[in-house]
Parts: C-alpha cells; sequence; structure tokens
C-alpha cells in the first residue's frame, strides 16, 4: 500500500516514514503544501496522511482543492490543534479522519489500515440531490440555487439524510445520528421531517424527502 506523508517537520515526517515502512507501507514524503499537493494529483496513492500547518499551502487547502478535483484519496488529518472546530473544519473540508498531535502510533497505523478497508470512494464537500445542495463546510443549504434558511437541526437532519441518498433510514437511525440518543420521542423526527418538507419542497413543488411507511424517511436522490 503507498502512502504519501505531508508533514513539514523532517524529524516526525522521517520517523513516520521509517515506522510506516516497518509496518509494510511504501512511503513518500512531501515537506510542504504545494508539493504534497503536486504528489497527491499525480501519484496513485492508496491514503494520504495531511499535517495543516504547512508552509506554501495548508492542510486544509491541500483537501479542499483535492476534493474540487473529485480526487477521492482517503485522507488523515494531522495537526496539533485539538478544537473541536478545528477537527470539524477538516472533516468537512473532504477529509476522511482526524488525529491531534501528540498521537499513538499504533492508533494511527490501525486509522490508516480502516481507511485502506473503506476505500476512496466518492465524499464530496458539497452534497447534491439534483438541484438540492448542501454545503457542510459553510452551513448553506440551496434549492435551484435559491438560499433555503435551517435551524441546526433541521440542517443536521438534512444532512444526514443527504449522505444516504435514496436509502430508507430509520427513525431511531436519526435519533442517534442527529439527536445523538435513542431516548429521544421518536415522534420529534416525523416533526423536524415535516419542517424540512415545508422548507426544501412544498414551496419549490418538489417531493424529495418521502416517507417510506413502517420503515423510515427516504431522501430522493433526484432532489424530488
Amino acid at each position: 500500500m503507498r502512502v504519501l506523508v505531508v508533514e513539514d517537520e523532517r524529524r516526525m515526517a522521517a520517523a513516520l516514514r521509517r515506522g510506516l515502512q516497518a509496518e509494510g507501507f511504501a512511503v513518500d514524503l512531501a515537506h510542504d503544501g504545494n508539493e504534497g499537493l503536486h504528489l497527491a494529483r499525480v501519484g496513485d496513492y492508496d491514503v494520504v496522511v495531511l499535517d495543516i500547518m504547512l508552509p506554501g499551502l495548508s492542510g486544509y487547502n491541500v483537501c479542499k482543492q483535492l476534493r474540487a478535483e473529485e480526487n477521492w484519496v482517503p485522507i488523515l488529518m494531522l495537526s496539533a490543534k485539538d478544537g473541536e472546530y478545528d477537527m470539524a473544519d477538516g472533516l468537512d473540508l473532504g477529509a476522511d479522519d482526524y488525529l491531534t498531535k501528540p498521537f499513538s502510533y499504533v492508533v494511527l497505523v490501525a486509522r490508516l489500515r480502516a481507511l485502506l478497508r473503506r476505500g476512496g470512494g466518492r465524499r464530496p464537500s458539497v452534497l447534491r440531490a439534483g438541484d438540492l445542495s448542501l454545503d457542510p463546510a459553510a452551513r448553506l443549504v440551496a434549492r435551484n440555487e435559491t438560499p433555503v434558511e435551517l435551524t441546526p437541526r433541521e440542517f443536521a437532519l438534512l444532512e444526514y439524510l443527504m449522505r444516504r441518498p435514496g436509502e430508507v433510514v430509520s427513525k431511531p437511525e436519526i435519533l442517534e445520528h442527529v439527536w445523538d440518543t435513542y431516548d429521544t420521542d421518536p415522534n420529534v423526527v416525523e416533526v423536524y421531517v415535516g419542517y424540512l418538507r415545508r422548507k426544501i419542497d412544498t414551496p419549490f413543488g418538489r417531493a424529495a424527502l418521502q416517507t417510506v411507511r413502517g420503515a423510515g424517511y427516504r431522501l430522493a436522490s433526484d432532489g424530488g
């Protein structure tokens, strides 16, 4: 498996290369963002380990540019920035995982292997279903380029459904991922689905958000 490590601290980069090579990985190094972006574009890598604070071009911008070019190589971000908003920014820009420094080398290798098992499927930074779009990083929703104002909970519900277009999602699944609990009254899901319909469907004459009786809800992949 080929790994690209983009890390400007040369001693750490060298240590990562030695450790990953000992685990059987083939490793290339880049020490700034521009070099890392170039190698990620032209190299056939299975995974990229990407520091955030880089000379030339930040890890955030490297990740954003790759995803804009529809390069879906799995990316694990490394950073000394351990704030929850820093992590959210990295993931919203298209990274697949985020690990803060100092980190456990055993955990790093385990996470890389998990990313390799998962593969590099399409994970666009802006989610789309027909003319319905949702940008997690900018917190923007639009239907046919018309902005749609959502509350944070409505936004979270729509994002979860748009990440699983065409799939039937049950109320318990929605409660776990959007409300982070199973204990909330399941009827709250129905209430918020109604709120969403009145904002993303009804004004536009669409029916993207569908009820599957006895099973849950589905967002039409074509946007209704």
